[in-house]
């Protein structure tokens, strides 16, 4: 049997007494009261039998680890999980001393000698390995002897976990794979992989109590969760650890979380100085994604960006121990952005855009001419649409618009203008933009700030509504329709036909009230009445009022329901 307990401990780094001490067999109760104090093996050169332990390497420090087994033909089980870095690990068997075994008379002798006889013992060495894998020493039948771990890392400072256990068969501490432990890719989309795999059969068969986690990133993919955890937190324990040949402290030791005999309780003044300890600089941000999610098989990892490589690994653990196994792991690159049609503008010409909901269009303006300034006129006939103009790649505008408006931008030569608009949210998005190095050439119409028809309900009869609306300084032409509704028209339906940019050309003949040219110089006086007559009593009309450009592009103001009086 594989001893890894205290009595160990003290037959290797203390002086052997006159009497035989006779190294104990595993007792399970002792055993697990050990593996909860768990200061007990921290940095000790005993491996607890049947408990993982995790450890730190110093860059070109060796370390070992010893455990005796004491009988022959006794299974054995050795695992080592590299964590960060590659290690160079080897496993080896030597005799026991012979004062171990029979009686022993005179001086103990000193501890330094004994480590040396220990050392300098010869050895066999049954295992040897050197990456970054999870790697494992199995016998089903091993030789009585004293057995020396010895690890080492020369690339950096780096974390590791060994698992150690004369009874593998009834332990079963990993999760077990499935006879196909591959991830596979079911689904691919541009901002979404679907990934699947076989359950593991420690929770299908064995019914212990495991959960999967999925790690993402876009480097390479892991070969255990220890190094995914040790790339989260980078600047972990370890990192503030004190490099060999300087001196412990208390305050050392709570990195580790080693309790200091002298604080339990209560914490020490010296503590919270800060000339004690290392400083380091704030650790960069890790774009590595960890999600545990149960026992499903299936998952469909979201949010990431397209045409974009990522790397997919699979962790089984079980909920208990925290131990883990880890599938084959998988990457895939996400689909390409469907390539948007870009729209060229001419010079002065309207363009009509449709967007769906939620899409977006682009467009390229590219003057032919040099030019000191650019004018874009943009007319959203529905809800509001954002506007995005880039000059030869530099943004130079982001605005949310409603109705028509203006913008003049400063030009520059052979300047290229890439306009990006988006949708709304709540449905499809209609509009028409120009864009001019001559604004003084306007397609279209200036608009009052306030678009509405205003009714007058004292001037209302049985036939006839007087309604009025404000104008411009500039000379425009105006056109009033009507149109007989349902009494039961409401602001819902009249909101869902408010699709400005319909010009008068979609209406009915019959529909036409008037057509009048109007302005003012006088921006507070440019207001226009009209007085519609020819109505039937009792009824409700929506009215529109047109007001049309000098290139003939026209806009709708806000529409209006009124209702003549029943009685007069």
């Amino acid at each position: 049997m594989m001893h890894l307990l205290h009595c160990s401990l003290l037959f290797l780094l203390l002086p052997l007494s006159s009497r035989t001490q006779k190294l104990p067999t595993r007792d399970e109760e002792l055993f697990q009261m050990q593996i909860r104090d768990k200061t007990f093996f921290h940095d000790s050169s005993v491996i607890p039998d049947g408990a993982e332990i995790n450890s730190y390497l110093f860059r070109d420090t060796p370390k070992r680890y010893f455990f005796v087994v004491e009988e022959d033909n006794t299974p054995l089980a050795v695992t080592v999980t590299p964590c960060d870095a590659p290690l160079e690990w080897k496993l080896s068997l030597q005799e026991l001393p012979e004062e171990a075994s029979g009686e022993s008379s005179g001086e103990p002798e000193p501890l330094e000698q004994q480590k040396q006889q220990i050392i300098n013992e010869e050895s066999t060495e049954l295992f040897s390995y050197k990456g970054n894998d999870v790697e494992y020493f199995v016998s089903s039948s091993s030789p009585s002897g004293l057995y020396q771990l010895e690890l080492l890392s020369t690339e950096k400072d780096t974390h590791f976990k060994v698992y150690a256990t004369t009874t593998p068969e009834s332990d079963q501490p990993y999760p077990e794979l499935p006879y196909d432990p591959r991830v596979d890719v079911t689904s691919l989309g541009r901002t979404t992989v679907t990934l699947a795999w076989k359950p593991s059969p420690t929770a299908s068969l064995l019914k212990q109590p495991i959960q999967y986690c999925i790690v993402i990133n876009k480097e390479h993919n892991f070969k255990s969760l220890c190094a995914v955890e040790a790339k989260l937190n980078s600047d972990d324990a370890f990192m503030m650890a004190p490099k060999p040949g300087l001196d412990f402290s208390p305050f050392d030791f709570a990195h580790f979380g080693f309790p200091s005999e002298n604080n339990s309780g209560k914490e020490r003044s010296f503590i919270k100085s800060p000339k004690l300890g290392r400083h380091f600089p704030p650790k960069p941000r890790v774009d590595l994604q960890k999600i545990c999610i149960g026992n499903k098989n299936i998952f469909t990892v979201s949010d990431l960006k397209p045409d974009t490589q990522y790397y997919f690994d699979m962790f089984a653990v079980n909920i208990d121990t925290n131990m883990s196994t880890a599938y084959v792991g998988t990457f895939a690159r996400t689909k390409e952005e469907a390539k948007q049609k870009t729209v060229e503008l001419k010079e002065g010409k309207v363009t009509d855009v449709f967007i769906k909901r939620k899409g977006a269009k682009f467009l390229r303006f590219a003057p032919v001419s040099s030019h000191q300034k650019v004018t874009f006129f943009v007319h959203s006939c529905l809800d509001a649409v954002q506007i995005q103009v880039r000059r030869d790649g530099k943004l130079i505008l982001s605005q949310n618009i409603e109705g028509v408006r203006q913008f003049q931008l400063r030009g520059k030569p052979k300047g290229k203008y890439l306009i990006r608009l988006k949708g709304s949210k709540k449905g499809a998005s209609m509009l028409k933009i120009l864009a001019t190095t001559r604004p003084n050439k306007q397609s279209f119409p200036s608009l009052p700030e306030d678009t509405r028809i205003k009714a007058f309900d004292k001037l209302r009869t049985c036939s006839s509504v007087t309604v009025a609306w404000l104008g411009t300084q500039e000379r425009n032409k105006f056109c009033i329709y009507r149109k007989e509704v349902d009494d039961n028209y409401n602001e819902e339906q009249k909101k869902r036909q408010q699709n400005q940019c319909l010009g008068p050309d979609t209406r009915k003949k019959s529909e036409k009230v008037l057509c009048k040219y109007f302005h003012s110089q006088n921006i507070q006086k440019a207001v226009t009445t009209e007085t519609i007559k020819g109505l039937q009593p009792g009824k409700s009309y929506l009215l529109d009022v047109y007001v049309i450009g000098h290139g003939g592009h026209s806009v709708k103001y806000q529409s209006k329901l009124v209702k003549t009086r029943k009685f007069c």
